[in-house]
């Protein structure tokens, strides 16, 4: 293996000179790099999405519209009917509860709002719901709306498209690889099939990863592999967050010096997708928000997530005002 300094200024080369992809086997050598090299290898990862992306920072407010009872059995999830979890099912939010959710993400900032519902796809009383709301929080904030709705068939595509749908969130998770030892219930490759229906639909995918499920680092360069496949305009970086009740609630956290390395390897291996900071970004990486924001990302989910408390989105924003990351919306670079 080449010394650290020349697989970094290798991978600079091709990135910002020759404009070109890097190989899996590139990715994978610097994915190896020692932790004392992780610094240069983030600060390269941010270099790249400057360039290939602009300096822009979009960010983004989730809402759990439709909380546990799902009938899957994801292991990392509290809201599956399967595990003893203390996530009880909620009933569907009403347009109001909706508005006033959407509302208060314009107000910090942001200029995109994502809908998510605990099922394993949309029933029709879903779909008509999805056809007012999205809408609806289009008309009346002005926000870009997505939806993370599960496996969809291809007339649902079409109709969330229809209606405005601006991203549909559907994510691969893990590596095809690995994938049968979290999910029973359904297959990677029904993923990878919504995922290949949304962009047939003309709606932008957003399709993110969770790391530290028990991957190793080979799967996680697979997965990244298989993302250049279906091609997002979104990955959101997920870190596991053990969840009381369910099968990963013991899992060791990913070190944050290995949660920066990993931003920065999908960074240089997806030079031009919007890269999210997402789930367990607090816990993981801690007093390093900074750090990770500066390793390739250019979009955060700020406030709370689907079923546990983030930090105050007031305090992201502050952040990227001293990074000075200006706040605007993206969608995927061409």
């Amino acid at each position: 293996m080449l010394a650290p300094r020349s697989l970094l200024d290798s991978a600079r080369a091709a990135l910002l000179e020759e404009r070109r992809d890097l190989t899996l086997d590139e990715l994978t050598q610097l994915a190896a790099l020692p932790d004392g090299d992780v610094p240069a290898l983030a600060q390269l990862a941010h270099e790249v999405r400057v360039a290939r992306c602009g300096d822009m920072v979009e960010i983004e407010g989730i809402l759990s519209a439709k909380t546990g009872g799902c009938p899957e059995d994801c292991k990392f999830c509290s809201q599956s009917a399967k595990f003893d979890s203390p996530v009880q099912a909620v009933p569907l939010l009403g347009h109001d509860e909706i508005l006033a959710a959407a509302r208060e993400t314009r107000d910090v900032g942001a200029t995109e709002f994502c809908l998510v519902y605990a099922v394993k796809g949309p029933d029709e009383r879903l779909m008509r719901h999805l056809e007012d709301v999205v809408p609806l929080v289009r008309e009346e904030t002005g926000l870009q709306v997505a939806v993370s709705a599960g496996i969809l068939d291809d007339g649902q595509a079409e109709r969330l498209a229809a209606v405005g749908t601006h991203r549909y969130n559907h994510n691969l998770e893990t590596a095809r690889s690995h994938f049968g030892r979290i999910v029973t219930t359904h297959s990677w490759e029904e993923r990878f099939a919504t995922c290949q229906l949304v962009r047939a639909a003309g709606m932008e995918l957003c399709c993110g990863v969770l790391l530290g499920m028990g991957e190793t680092a080979e799967q996680r360069i697979e997965l990244l592999g298989q993302l250049r496949e279906v091609g997002p305009a979104e990955v959101p970086m997920n870190f596991l967050s053990p969840r009381p009740g369910t099968p990963l609630a013991d899992s060791p956290l990913v070190e944050a010096i290995d949660a920066i390395r990993w931003i920065a390897i999908y960074r240089l291996g997806l030079p031009e997708v919007v890269l999210r900071a997402a789930g367990g970004r607090e816990i993981v990486l801690g007093d390093l928000q900074a750090m990770g924001m500066e390793a390739g990302l250019n979009a955060l989910i700020v406030g709370n997530y689907l079923t546990y408390l983030g930090r105050p989105a007031q305090q992201d924003v502050e952040m990227l005002t001293e990074l000075r990351m200006p706040i605007g919306r993206l969608s995927k670079v061409l």
